[in-house]
């Protein structure tokens, strides 16, 4: 499975494969891609905004000088017209920059930062890695394993409870499993006091 985002000079492609995802990207500052497994990408992210500072700025300063050459004009009852150029340049200039405003939400990873541009696949991407994270993580570690300690496989099970793999519930039926599992058969009444 492909998805792929797109937005004025940056491209994102995400291709899920059965045990990894491989994100591709493509911007004014160059490209590259890596492969990172499912269970590796975090559940916490942060924000980025990508804008031309240059268009904010040039523009505020036109509708300065916009504003100025129509007060002075008026002030010194000099005709308006063409003293709105300035004004109307400025605030072209701010809808540009408006208009041309990136958000993405950043996933940092060990292999490196996974950006998702906030756009209507922004939702079905971070879904599907969140499902398929679910998946591997209980496929890698949602059987008891006997041959663990006995406290190291309930906190792998209370673990996988905190990443919202298994509900309560599965966790404490894992956690008897793995305490009945454990018994020793040989143990005598008087031994437990």
């Amino acid at each position: 499975m492909e998805i792929k985002q797109k937005k004025f000079s940056n491209h994102h492609t995400y291709t899920f494969e059965s045990d990894h995802v491989n994100f591709a990207y493509k911007d004014k500052s160059g490209s590259g891609d890596f492969d990172f497994n499912y269970a590796d990408f975090p559940e916490k992210s942060s924000i980025t905004i990508e804008q031309n500072e240059w268009l904010r700025n040039v523009g505020i300063l036109w509708c300065l000088l916009g504003v100025y050459r129509i007060g002075s004009a008026i002030y010194s009852g000099s005709p308006l017209s063409g003293t709105g150029f300035w004004l109307v340049l400025g605030i072209i200039c701010l809808i540009w920059f408006a208009l041309t405003k990136v958000k993405y939400s950043v996933f940092k990873t060990e292999r490196g930062n996974v950006f998702v541009i906030q756009d209507k696949n922004h939702e079905n991407i971070i879904s599907e890695l969140n499902k398929r994270k679910k998946e591997q993580l209980l496929a890698w570690y949602g059987a008891v394993n006997l041959e663990n300690d006995k406290e190291n496989e309930i906190e792998k099970f209370r673990w996988l409870e905190k990443q919202n793999v298994i509900t309560k519930d599965e966790a404490e039926e894992k956690i008897a499993e793995v305490e009945f599992a454990h018994k020793d058969p040989d143990l005598k009444p008087q031994e437990l006091n």
